[in-house]
């Protein structure tokens, strides 16, 4: 036993190591992330106000190619399962926001080049209303919207 432990502690010591010799010598160099954070975007109450925080532009053009999977009628709108698929290339990003809740951001998610254009979660819908799938891709924000019915619970009447 205790030569399992120890080398797990020379795998550790050794790897912290090997990564302080990496930045010593400048091959490996820490840096801040720039990236803009969305958090600001969940506070915002109107969807041109998250368009505009997300994008700088509140220009969006509707698209078959994104589409919005959700039930018709939610019984219960405090879990409501959200798939938005698309096959569009090079997608930034896919944002869902539902334009009727208190704050209307539901979830924003980064994409890579490499990653499919499918996305699955839950949200909060406080009424019946449409949901947007918006789709960043080659510098311009195409959407998608499906109305969903709420009939009991939800995030504000």
């Amino acid at each position: 036993m205790a030569d399992i432990a120890r080398r797990k502690f020379l795998k550790v010591t050794g790897s912290g190591a090997a990564l302080g010799a990496m930045v010593a010598s400048g091959l490996l160099v820490p840096t801040i992330s720039h990236g803009k954070s969305i958090a600001n975007a969940f506070e915002f109450r109107t969807v041109d106000e998250v368009l505009n925080e997300l994008f700088e532009t509140t220009t969006t053009t509707p698209s078959d190619e994104v589409t919005v999977v959700a039930p018709d009628i939610a019984e219960n709108g405090t879990v409501v399962p959200v798939t938005i698929r698309t096959k569009l290339a090079n997608i930034q990003s896919i944002t869902i926001i539902a334009e009727k809740n208190p704050y209307p951001l539901a979830a924003s998610f980064q994409m890579s080049n490499q990653t499919a254009g499918h996305i699955a979660t839950r949200i909060k819908l406080g009424k019946t209303q449409d949901v947007w799938a918006v789709v960043s891709a080659d510098g311009k924000l195409f959407t998608g919207k499906k109305q969903v019915k709420v009939t009991v619970g939800g995030c504000g009447g």
